[in-house]
């Protein structure tokens, strides 16, 4: 389909990409980025604005534009629960979550989880399995459905535009850090809802008004469907389209599901999981923290008319390819026997926008794809670099763990590239259910460990990291049967052949059971081991978290490289927070410098940022980084805004059940 963009698509592709990376190296020489607060938090200093927007682009990737539409293109509205649901998440983090993880003053959450349960291995396992998930879930699903947008639109080699696009977006992450990320996705999430905004209205206008569209969709059916419904009923949009709670049986989304299975996978990615998470913590206090957290929840209210209104819409103006049921017709349009859904908002795009525009909007994806990834590989550095480097360099430099943290950017890269080919196996019709369906099999217990954790300061170290372990055969096996026993195609007479535990339980279902089962397991076995101290409680927990007491630690429970490592007495000797470089100290040639500087700023470090602070003024910094001060107007404003925003969601969720 190449043939359908025009010069000034790829003009516009080509000043979007040139913004971007400047923007990008801009960020690069900010102040404070030459050490770990600076390259993993943003410098602590960051404004509730940028906050809000990267919380935004960094959930909004190229899955939306490709899973979410798609998804909408096949069974209607119901998936905006997955979009709505996440206002509430993101209200607890700022309210709930955020103050305990500023109050300790943890750079990563593993680290809190090490603070709060005590050992090595807690912290390890959460650390191997974000990253695990970080390479299977979500570099794996922003490059699959990118990847498909990208074909329908540029017909150019896959490895060619996922090279590129990886390549640009690792050379600011890398370079920049946090302070990078948070820039370019605020500048992206413009661009996001721009592109998008237009393409809705555009596509609303064609099928005739939102009351239009409803009638429309109902009967968008392709000819196949239409002569032969008995052979190809799947090729029918459900009795329920426009409905979000559907039947607890049947439904796709079953309601009990949507309100419990899909909350523990909620809870986990908006207020446990590093790439969120680490925005907030870059605030520059808990106002803005707050605010950025609010931003984020009033722009995932726009889902709906962003992605899931667009993608109904294609299937009415592309009917015969969005909604084709007959196999061989389906790998003709889409090179996918499944089905096409994939391919209604990249369709659109192509037919519906004028030129010049469409280069918008594949700026658009881009910025939400690049934004997305530059949020997951941040995410990644911070805990290979912070949560298991340092567990084995106990004495690891400054400039020693600047430089892990970029090479991790890099070998993350790789493997995404390499994991291409597994991508291009997966059945794109069911891209979006099978992306959430692998989460409901892993995340649940990890989110009743932070709740309990949280909540209740009886739950040890044993009980959390037990319950795990046989959650997550419980997760494995159900996972593997999954693969195993696939139903039926559409239009095929076959017996359904998948166990009843498969075809009877939803996967939203499934995450309720497990994370019945791993509280039951966790709560269980805590009560049988040793509690942790109160002591060692000061500050890690909700009913802690205002402490004027440190956790009194152990030497290997206290033994973090940043800032946040708690300085015992007054006499400290004065410790250095940042290291030079020696070679810096040296008298060299004009060249030499020059090949000096560019190496330090590749590799993050700042030889001139030596600096001696006393053990008073270390005790000043961490008091001001962990600090849970508002001002008492703003924090009444921020108040009643977050419960006018969980007022107006309730509202449309009720108008849309």
């Amino acid at each position: 389909m190449a043939e359908n963009l025009f010069l000034e698509d790829y003009i516009t592709l080509g000043v979007y990409f040139c913004i971007v990376l400047a923007v990008g190296l801009w960020s690069t020489f900010r102040p404070n980025k030459g050490n770990a607060k600076g390259y993993f938090l943003a410098g602590k200093d960051m404004h509730w604005i940028p906050i809000g927007a990267s919380i935004y682009a960094s959930n909004i990737g190229a899955p939306m534009f490709i899973g979410l539409a798609g998804t909408a293109a096949g069974s209607g509205i119901a998936v905006t629960i997955y979009e709505w649901h996440a206002v509430f998440f993101l209200i607890l983090l700022g309210w709930v979550f955020l103050p305990v993880y500023v109050a300790c003053g943890a750079y990563t959450i593993p680290e809190w989880v090490k603070t709060r349960f005590g050992g090595r291995r807690l912290r390890m396992y959460v650390s191997f399995l974000a990253l695990l998930g970080y390479i299977l879930f979500n570099v794996s699903g922003e490059i699959y459905t990118g990847a498909i947008f990208l074909q329908q639109m540029l017909e150019w080699n896959i490895y060619l535009c996922v090279s590129i696009i990886l390549g640009i977006t690792a050379l600011y992450t890398t370079v920049g850090g946090l302070a990078s990320v948070i820039y370019t996705d605020t500048l992206q999430t413009v661009v996001l809802i721009i592109g998008a905004t237009i393409l809705f209205f555009m596509s609303i206008i064609e099928v005739g008004g939102y009351e239009a569209m409803e009638t429309k969709f109902m009967n968008a059916i392709s000819n196949e469907t239409r002569y032969n419904r008995s052979h190809y009923s799947c090729g029918v949009p459900p009795a329920d389209s426009l409905h979000i709670f559907r039947d607890a049986v049947t439904g796709d989304i079953p309601w009990p599901g949507a309100l419990l299975g899909l909350s523990t996978l909620g809870l986990y990615t908006w207020d446990q999981d590093q790439i969120i998470v680490q925005r907030t913590l870059s605030a520059r206090n808990m106002v803005h923290a707050k605010a950025g957290a609010l931003l984020g929840a009033a722009l995932k209210l726009t889902g709906f008319l962003m992605f899931v209104i667009p993608g109904m819409n294609s299937r009415i103006l592309y009917t015969e390819e969005v909604a084709c049921s007959d196999p061989d017709k389906c790998m003709a349009f889409c090179n996918n026997k499944s089905g096409c859904t994939n391919i209604a908002y990249p369709l659109m795009v192509l037919r519906l926008l004028p030129k010049g525009l469409r280069g918008l909007m594949l700026a658009a994806l881009l910025a939400a794809l690049m934004s997305s990834l530059t949020s997951i590989l941040n995410s990644a550095s911070s805990i290979m670099t912070l949560d298991i480097w340092h567990q084995f360099r106990k004495k690891a430099s400054q400039s020693e763990l600047m430089i892990v943290g970029r090479v991790t950017v890099l070998v993350l890269i790789a493997l995404s590239i390499l994991w291409l080919p597994i991508l291009q196996q997966t059945q794109g019709g069911r891209f979006w259910f099978y992306m959430q369906s692998v989460k409901s099999y892993l995340i649940p217990p990890l989110c009743m460990m932070f709740l309990l954790g949280l909540f209740w300061k009886r739950t040890t170290e044993q009980g959390v990291f037990w319950g795990l372990m046989l959650s997550i055969v419980v997760g494995f096996v159900r996972m593997v049967l999954d693969f195993t026993f696939l139903a039926p195609a559409c239009g095929s007479n076959e017996v359904d052949p998948r166990p009843e535990i498969i075809s009877k339980v939803d996967f939203l279902h499934f995450a309720t059971l497990l994370a019945l089962f791993s509280t039951i397991a966790m709560v269980v076995i805590s009560l049988f081991t040793q509690p942790r101290p109160e002591k060692k409680l000061h500050r890690l927990t909700w009913w802690t978290k205002d402490d004027e007491e440190e956790p009194e630690l152990t030497d290997d429970e206290d033994e973090e490289v940043h800032i946040s490592v708690h300085v015992k007495g007054e006499d400290s000797k004065t410790m250095q927070i940042q290291e030079s470089d020696p070679a810096a100290e040296n008298e060299e040639g004009g060249f030499q410098r020059l090949k000096t500087k560019c190496r330090n700023w590749v590799c993050g470090i700042d030889e001139d940022a030596k600096q001696n602070l006393t053990a008073q003024e270390l005790q000043a910094l961490r008091r001001k980084m962990t600090s849970l001060e508002e001002d008492s107007k703003l924090k009444t404003i921020l108040n009643a805004s977050a419960i006018f925003i969980s007022l107006v969601t309730v509202f449309l969720l009720g108008y849309f059940h």
